[in-house]
């Protein structure tokens, strides 16, 4: 590291603290921008990929000359110390200014040590651990040259076919700002006030603002319309939280919001973000996001490049909208000098926000990085939060495995490694986890015998297969016949005393562009599963999934079914370690199962209708319900088994009555009835019964992790304040508004064991 650049470091905290104060960074910018052309302050706002760059040659890379123009502002998907160094190198001592550029990477959930897809993650309901991952992913890619994740992806989502569920931590507003919150402070740092100002602290990016979870169909990139006061109430919130936990940066989501698309709506961008959100990051477009504003039908480049920087987006990754038109847009008057100025000032007071620029490679620490990255100490914290995000969906006696006997594992998800870390884990090293196999094994050994076959494909059909293992999760397609395949199994299943079925989708059948219209477990693993059942051994589905899947014959016919979505990269020995009971699995769903595509959307804080259909009825003639099927889901929002039983006393308030200001304090006492310790997660759910606009009949506002030792009780308490009783009503006024409360509190959305109090 520059000598030199460490002293005026020292220097700087040694004079202003940990946090240098905002009047010195202001003087800091307006000096660096006096001294800016206008061509200077528009490559500011340019994120271009960066492609393969080897380490040594940046020098003769594509988008060296360019640096040294000036003409870009950040890149991303850079990896490697050495790599990064090289460009900042000739961005500090080769352009005319010296401005670091800004390295981002989509480090979503880890950057070489992985952790279970944020839809897994969020299944955990321990915001410890949340915070954790993304301050190990932090760690680690700041050591290796990431200063930016473009992470987290707070979109709500109520829509299984959409493949970003995978990305999101699912259907919940409030258990969303949550998990918000818990990532920020992880990537950069747990006190606002010195965020940002530790070498391993990273600049969060909240997306995709806003609405992208709603689109029409579950097709990705598709249009979203809701009314604002569903956009306040429901999906608002989580981007929010995030902001109000200090995330530094913003991404614009694809889809348009009232007609306008996001990159260009300057009422998402300006008046609620800045505005009333009072957000004082800079914001960066999605992939091309300003280029497909063209397509969306609402200018030629030039225009919406226009609108885009005078909406408010301070950064275009991609599309290459502000460097080809601004400067000519500045020429004809179709925008000013201040809208440039603003948007560059945003980019550089993230840069000395970082430390870049006094030290430029002060997230190159390469030799930190090869001690620190996929660490032993990395990996073990992985494997635990991994096993607390598994759901154990249905246990028939099956669960917990002994570790004897022979052990049939079969299935096409059992013997691979790329398809272990889950989709967006782009850092991560394909060829280094554990297969389930090996994972198994490992823990059986000496013990017992675990048998292998693949069973069948992943997909009957080729073409299918090969759009959903794309990006180097090949499972090796077999050319054998489903009947040899599946003769196969059936064998080892007969040598077998248990059968553990490893089968539902490859990790890239979820994620971004990987819709789906039906989700079931595909044909061919289907009729495997079947087969296996009919054997009339014991069998242990587990399921492999980015979202909420179908499962009614199997919810009927399998004996145990367990949920490991995509576990990260010690997905296998976390999958073992709750197959044999060295874990108890504790976590609980945060989206709602369907029984069919057809009741989708489908979720627990849904809106009576004037024809409800009644409590306990299947269908009814001129009420809200299906001929075929009835409304309830295959599984709840907050349904998940254990290895013991937990029992709930009564709901207890400290009032019947509250005054508006103030709040009461709901408890319950829960109970481990079973023979094993266990960890249950307590929710607290809330009904306002009568409201000037219609409310869900029941919102989840609180939730606490609790340990139990068989025979443990603990009571749990929850404070119901004015500001969890309050919504926006048709007037976007915050309001609480008086009336009666009914509070549930219980082991999933479903809980019946419930009180109310007056709000006067």
């Amino acid at each position: 590291m520059n000598k030199k650049l460490v002293i005026i470091s020292a220097v700087c905290l040694a004079l202003f603290g940990c946090a240098t104060p905002q009047s010195e960074m202001d003087k800091f910018v307006d000096d660096l921008m006096s001294k800016m052309t206008v061509e200077e302050k528009i490559g500011q706002l340019n994120l271009p990929v960066a492609g393969d760059i080897v380490t040594g040659q940046a020098k003769s890379s594509n988008v060296s000359e360019r640096i040294r123009k000036g003409e870009v502002g950040g890149l991303f998907n850079l990896k490697g110390a050495d790599k990064i160094r090289d460009v900042q190198r000739i961005a500090v001592e080769e352009s005319r200014l010296g401005i670091p550029i800004l390295f981002g990477m989509d480090v979503i959930h880890g950057y070489e040590t992985i952790f279970p897809i944020p839809l897994g993650l969020s299944c955990s309901w321990n915001m410890e651990a949340v915070e954790k991952s993304a301050r190990i992913a932090a760690e680690e890619a700041s050591a290796d040259g990431i200063c930016w994740t473009f992470s987290p992806m707070v979109d709500v989502s109520r829509d299984a076919r959409w493949g970003r569920v995978s990305e999101g931590s699912g259907e919940d507003t409030y258990l969303g700002c949550r998990i918000a919150e818990a990532m920020v402070r992880g990537y950069q740092g747990p006190d606002k006030e010195t965020q940002l100002t530790s070498n391993d602290q990273i600049l969060a990016c909240v997306k995709h603002f806003a609405l992208y979870g709603a689109p029409e169909a579950g097709r990705d990139y598709s249009t979203v319309d809701m009314s604002r006061i569903r956009m306040y109430n429901e999906y608002f919130p989580p981007y929010k939280a995030a902001i109000d936990a200090g995330a530094g940066s913003v991404m614009a989501s694809f889809n348009e919001i009232d007609g306008v698309p996001a990159t260009g709506n300057h009422w998402l961008l300006t008046d609620v973000l800045r505005d009333q959100w009072n957000f004082d990051g800079f914001v960066v477009t999605d992939y091309t996001g300003i280029f497909e504003m063209i397509a969306h039908g609402v200018g030629d480049f030039e225009s919406v490049s226009v609108q885009a920087l005078k909406a408010g987006v301070d950064m275009d990754m991609v599309s290459e909208g502000f460097i080809v038109n601004v400067k000519n847009a500045l020429d004809k008057g179709m925008l000013s000098m201040k809208d440039i100025d603003l948007a560059c000032r945003r980019i550089l007071e993230a840069k000395y926000r970082l430390g870049l620029f006094e030290d430029p490679y002060k997230f190159c620490r390469a030799e930190e990085a090869a001690k620190e990255v996929y660490c032993q100490e990395h990996r073990d914290i992985a494997r635990e939060i991994a096993s607390e995000s598994f759901v154990l969906l249905k246990n028939e006696g099956v669960l917990p495995l002994k570790k004897k006997g022979t052990i049939g594992l079969i299935g096409p998800l059992a013997d691979t490694r790329s398809n272990m870390p889950g989709t967006w884990s782009v850092a991560a090293r394909l060829d280094v986890p554990k297969t389930l196999r090996e994972g198994l094994a490992d823990a059986v050994k000496g013990k017992a015998e675990v048998l292998y076959a693949k069973g069948s494909n992943l997909v009957s059909d080729f073409d299918l297969e090969m759009r959903s293992t794309m990006f180097g999760r090949e499972l090796g397609r077999d050319n054998r016949t489903d009947a040899q395949l599946l003769n196969e199994a059936l064998a080892v299943a007969r040598r077998s005393d248990v059968i553990v079925a490893a089968l539902g989708e490859a990790s890239e059948m979820s994620g971004e562009s990987s819709c789906r219209t039906e989700i079931s477990i595909p044909d061919v693993q289907q009729k495997l599963l079947k087969a296996l059942v009919a054997t009339g051994k014991p069998v242990v589905l587990v399921l492999f999934n980015g979202r909420p899947i179908t499962l009614n014959w199997e919810a009927e016919n399998v004996p145990a079914i367990l949920d490991v979505w995509f576990g990260g990269s010690e997905t296998a020995d976390a999958v073992a370690d709750v197959l044999f009971g060295d874990v108890n699995p504790s976590g609980k769903l945060t989206m709602t199962f369907p029984k069919n595509v057809g009741q989708i959307p489908l979720y627990y804080a849904a809106k009576n209708t004037g024809r409800p259909l009644l409590e306990g009825r299947w269908f009814e003639k001129f009420r809200s319900n299906y001929l075929d099927v009835d409304n309830d889901p295959l599984y709840p929002f907050g349904y998940g088994l254990s290895y013991t039983t937990f029992e709930y006393s009564p709901v207890t308030l400290s009032a019947a009555e509250v005054a508006k200001g103030g709040s009461v304090k709901a408890e319950v006492t829960v109970t481990n009835t079973g023979k094993v310790a266990g960890k249950e997660v307590v929710q607290m759910y809330l009904q306002d019964v009568v409201g000037t606009t219609t409310r869900p009949v029941r919102e989840l506002k609180g939730f606490e992790k609790i340990a139990l030792e068989p025979g443990e009780s603990k009571t749990v308490s929850f404070e119901i304040t004015e500001e969890l009783m309050s919504h926006y009503n048709s007037d976007l006024e915050f309001v609480a508004e008086p009336g009666e409360f009914k509070v549930f509190i219980g082991t999933d959305s479903r809980a019946k064991n419930e009180a109310s109090f007056i709000l006067k």
